[in-house]
């Protein structure tokens, strides 16, 4: 259950429906303190700090300084230990491991084909296949992950679970799809639609988008 009255500044990512598949993923795993939980882009920090109320140590990440200063306001209002960089989640987090790691990645397919460095399309925009932050976590999430521990990313059908999957197995991970949904397309999905078809990622007349918990599991 993601936590309420989550202050956003413009341009934070709010709450919406990948956010609550997340959420309904991250509450389908067990774990008792003092897992050692990191999560990859916080946004708002909503999630980050539903697992910090069942008692985990919650590191959360964000490229964002209005995201770090919003999940460090709304920690703070919440009484909730949560400790929140900013930056490159890769190297705010070399050496160190976890035992669950949460992604709610940017994975909307774009014409440009190099992600934003800035703006609130940050939050969604990954290159023109969707995939410049997934695959950059499938890459990283050995060396982040102690044995056995947990990988819960969320992305959409348009950029590939499959591939997903084949990635996270090359790099020694189990993995299977655990939740799904499908919502109706944004605004960003929509002023996208004539690109999208003539890329083969949308059909003519589609209307909703498949989005997709992967949950993998290191060795």
């Amino acid at each position: 259950m993601l936590p309420t009255r989550l202050l956003a500044l413009p341009g934070v990512y709010r709450p919406q429906a990948d956010t609550y598949l997340l959420a309904e993923a991250l509450a389908k795993e067990e774990f008792r303190p003092p897992t050692k939980v990191l999560e990859i882009g916080t946004g708002t920090g909503a999630v980050a700090l539903s697992a910090a109320s069942r008692g985990a140590d919650v590191t959360a990440v964000d490229a964002s300084w209005r995201a770090v200063a919003c999940a460090r306001f709304n920690a703070f209002r919440g009484r909730l230990p949560l400790r929140v960089l900013h930056g490159d989640f890769a190297a705010r987090t070399s050496g160190r491991q976890f035992d669950l790691i949460l992604a709610n990645p940017p994975y909307v397919p774009s014409p440009n084909s190099h992600p934003p460095v800035s703006g609130p399309a940050l939050a969604w925009d990954a290159g023109t296949d969707g995939r410049c932050v997934i695959d950059r976590i499938c890459k990283s999430a050995p060396a982040l992950l102690h044995p056995g521990g947990v990988l819960l990313m969320v992305h959409s059908a348009m950029c590939g679970p499959e591939d997903t999957l084949k990635r996270l197995a090359e790099v020694g991970l189990t993995g299977h799809m655990t939740v799904r949904a499908c919502v109706p397309w944004g605004p960003v999905l929509r002023s996208r639609r004539a690109w999208l078809q003539k890329q083969g990622l949308a059909g003519v007349g589609e209307e909703e988008e498949e989005l997709v918990v992967i949950r993998a599991q290191a060795l």
